[in-house]
């Protein structure tokens, strides 16, 4: 009699532990499949329902009878759990900003739907031109992720992180990023909450601030900003301030300009009195990194950078390595934040030095967006989209 063979694969003389690392190998690939394939089908609804909810706005029969209240009461009317009036509202503002997705989600509705009655599908097919017009009209292409990849790269999760976001190509940026860096939710919401779009558009190598998030861990945040956006200070670059008023903006904006220094930052002080050979000096802000467990020294210049900005620093930076470190610390990281640097300078003057001292820039308005076009562009290039 002759074996049965196993239509996936060789299986004679299999052991115990063989055929338990096989089934829980074909358990994990076809269930992320199944995970992909359900996370796909509860995007593509969402999009639906938000085309449904548009087309009645703009004709249902009764729309003036509902007004304002309509989400709320189509959401008491569905009784769905998870369908309330808030994520009614996301969905509606998810068909409204994604257009592309309209013939991907009318074509996977139909097939899913042919047996039944198609009525739904139909109706998103009959606006399915005038959206591919929208398209054309209300978003550049250049910036447009496919649908394809879109739905089966991000979960709605991920997207409506994103949605809360109103320029295109910011939301652009996320998703490309998003998709590069394989990001979880969490880390997506973190780089959004900290404006890595900003980050990377003030930067004159953006590829650079990209890989240091890519690196993740403690590793990113180790790497200091070649330069910080401060546009939350309300503080306009053409007018003349003093560093007393740029330290208090940061005071009144402390929770903002955190997030912007990075991850696991706390305040301390704001002009710590310091005694070096009998005299006062005051240092300007003093962080704790709660994750790399080390005070950071801010000092705050509203000049172009000069030696001498560095020696002090310095002189602060050891200070607290002699008289404030505490069991536990790591050694004392030193920031000077001033408005423009010449990079030999600052490799000259910081050459030789032990410490671990870094000299950034900071920007009072949003970057330039050619530059981020361009560079979006690239990155466009070089995913293949």
């Amino acid at each position: 009699m002759n074996k049965r063979v196993s239509p996936i694969g060789k299986a004679d003389g299999t052991t115990f532990e063989n055929l338990a690392e096989r089934v829980k190998n074909v358990h994990n690939a076809t269930s992320s499949v199944a995970k992909g394939a359900v996370n796909q089908l509860l995007t593509i609804r969402n999009w639906a329902i938000g085309c449904y909810i548009v087309e009645y706005e703009q004709e249902g029969r009764d729309r003036a009878k509902y007004g304002a209240r309509l989400l709320q009461n189509l959401a008491d009317k569905l009784s769905i759990k998870g369908l309330d009036r808030s994520m009614l509202s996301v969905c509606r503002l998810f068909y409204i900003r994604y257009p592309q997705i309209c013939e991907t989600a009318s074509h996977k509705l139909e097939m899913i739907d042919r047996s039944r009655d198609s009525i739904n599908t139909v109706s998103i097919r009959n606006i399915e031109k005038k959206r591919n017009d929208e398209i054309c009209d209300s978003v550049n292409h250049k910036f447009i992720t496919p649908p394809d990849v879109l739905l089966t790269y991000l979960s709605f999760s991920h997207i409506r992180e994103i949605l809360s976001i109103d320029d295109p190509m910011e939301r652009f940026f996320y998703e490309l990023e998003c998709i590069k860096g394989t990001w979880s939710v969490k880390e997506l919401h973190r780089q959004i909450d900290t404006k890595l779009y900003f980050r990377s558009g003030i930067s004159k190598k953006p590829e650079l601030v990209l890989q240091r998030v890519e690196k993740g861990g403690v590793n990113a945040i180790l790497s200091v900003k070649d330069a910080y956006t401060l546009d939350f200070l309300d503080l306009d670059a053409k007018d003349a301030f003093s560093e007393t008023e740029l330290e208090q903006a940061i005071m009144n904006h402390l929770q903002e300009f955190l997030l912007e220094m990075g991850k696991g930052f706390c305040f301390e002080a704001r002009q710590k009195r310091i005694i070096i050979d009998d005299e006062y000096y005051f240092i300007d802000l003093v962080l704790y990194n709660r994750l790399l467990h080390c005070n950071v020294i801010v000092e705050l210049k509203v000049g172009k950078f000069r030696i001498e900005h560095a020696a002090q620093l310095n002189a602060y930076i050891s200070y607290f390595k002699d008289c404030e470190m505490v069991d536990g610390d790591n050694p004392p990281i030193g920031i000077l934040l001033c408005t423009g640097k010449g990079p030999k300078m600052v490799q000259y003057v910081l050459n030789g030095m032990d410490e671990k001292l870094f000299v950034s820039t900071y920007k009072l308005q949003l970057p330039d967006k050619q530059q981020l076009e361009n560079f979006l562009i690239k990155e466009v290039k070089e995913m293949g989209l």
